[in-house]
């Protein structure tokens, strides 16, 4: 009886592992497209991600779960890439480079914004990212630069939001990567400012 049972769950493995992947996939052709056009069909994305329109559906049943779990994912990551560039980097080169990533999810959602708001049937503004995993991951990054002295004290998530919110205004369907890293260096600039370190 062990015996038949076993085979199933070794069978189980890849299939999980090329469903993950698959979802991946899915998600990271749909943040490109949605971004790029908020009315692609689903069929395109499908297509682009190699995977047939059964598999997109049985993991996004609707365009509206595919967008909402295209914009909690690309948060997931930028949340959690707080500590993976912590345990590379000093703490203050992780803060610069954890700016870049959350710039690049800001120019998403803001390149997204018309599919979130469809899917949503409301008002979505990309204004500042007022969600508790990049909030904490902010909190996090801010506190272990204090502590090592390489910022000065006391600066808050809140502050850092609103002293980034410069990159609402520009345009995702513009070269904004200059601009926005000249910007997230004279922010990183005011931060060292004042440092116990130096």
């Amino acid at each position: 009886m062990e015996h038949h049972e076993d085979v199933p769950r070794r069978a189980q493995a890849p299939q999980r592992a090329d469903a993950q992947r698959n979802r991946e996939r899915i998600l990271e052709v749909g943040l490109t497209e949605l971004t790029r056009s908020a009315d692609t069909p689903l069929s395109v994305i499908a297509k682009k991600a190699g995977v047939g329109q059964g598999t997109l559906y049985r993991n996004f049943p609707s365009r509206e779960a595919l967008v909402l779990e295209i914009y909690r994912h690309e948060m997931r990551q930028v949340a959690d890439s707080a500590e993976q560039l912590l345990r590379r980097r000093e703490p203050d080169r992780a803060m610069r480079e954890w700016m870049d990533r959350l710039a690049r999810f800001a120019m998403a959602k803001a390149g997204m914004a018309d599919a979130i708001r469809q899917a949503t049937g409301g008002p979505e503004s990309p204004e500042k990212p007022a969600h508790n995993p990049v909030t904490e991951a902010a909190e996090l990054l801010l506190r272990r630069c204090e502590e090592a002295g390489s910022i000065r004290p006391g600066v808050t998530a809140d502050d850092l939001f609103l002293a980034m919110g410069g990159l609402w205004q520009l345009d995702p369907a513009d070269d904004w990567q200059p601009r926005a890293a000249r910007l997230l260096d004279l922010i990183m600039d005011g931060l060292r400012t004042g440092a116990a370190g130096r």
